[in-house]
């Protein structure tokens, strides 16, 4: 069992609960409503942001050339798959870049860009590249289990937001960040990385709850 596995192995509750979110399954049965669509893209322009930025950090604690020239294939392929696509989907739901850019974020976004930028400057190399794999990884996942939904479901839009996260070039860079985990946490302590990587699932799946019930900052 490589890393990766033992890791998702070990966070299996939490990604089932966040597989199973009514957001998540509302969303690929296709009776999300639109509004609460619009909230999660807007709101997920600031963790894209901030996630390409952490690669940056992320890089320069790369502890071998092989591990940076890892990092900067990570970062190009996620420029050319999910955020390439992040402006069609707004301009698709009448909203721009610039809207987005002006959206001021969630707590729970805050927090977890946070976690994660935090995670990156202060800790090791392996435990950095490990606090970002959740997201991209169950991402994959959630598509995966429940593609089945998509055939009837009724949204045009919503079909294609999934497709993404099915396609060839999405899959590949999940693939290539659990390779990049596998060989970085090669002879470090497990439960380091147990650690983060539990934490940032927890994160995914307080953000799909936060978005799902519209949370805003109280005062």
């Amino acid at each position: 069992m490589t890393i990766s596995e033992r890791l998702r192995r070990d966070s299996d509750a939490v990604w089932r609960s966040t597989i199973d979110h009514p957001f998540v399954v509302s969303l690929y049965a296709g009776d999300l409503p639109l509004d609460k669509f619009k909230f999660y893209i807007l709101q997920d322009y600031h963790y894209l942001v901030t996630a390409m930025r952490n690669f940056g950090v992320i890089a320069s604690r790369a502890d071998s050339v092989e591990a940076l020239r890892d990092i900067i294939d990570i970062l190009h392929l996620e420029a050319t798959s999910e955020f390439k696509s992040y402006a069609d989907f707004l301009g698709r739901l009448g909203h721009t870049v610039e809207e987005a850019s002006e959206t001021e974020p969630i707590p729970a976004s805050v927090s977890y860009s946070s976690f994660l930028l935090a995670t990156s400057s202060t800790r090791s190399f392996p435990e950095a590249i490990t606090s970002v794999l959740p997201c991209f990884w169950s991402y994959a996942e959630i598509a995966s289990h429940h593609k089945g939904r998509l055939g009837a479901n009724p949204s045009r839009l919503y079909r294609d937001w999934a497709s993404v996260y099915l396609s060839d070039s999405y899959l590949g860079l999940v693939d290539k960040m659990k390779e990049t985990v596998d060989r970085a946490g090669e002879g470090f302590a497990y439960d380091k990385l147990k650690e983060v990587f539990i934490t940032a699932s927890r994160y995914e799946y307080m953000f799909w709850d936060a978005v799902h019930e519209g949370h805003k900052w109280p005062v």
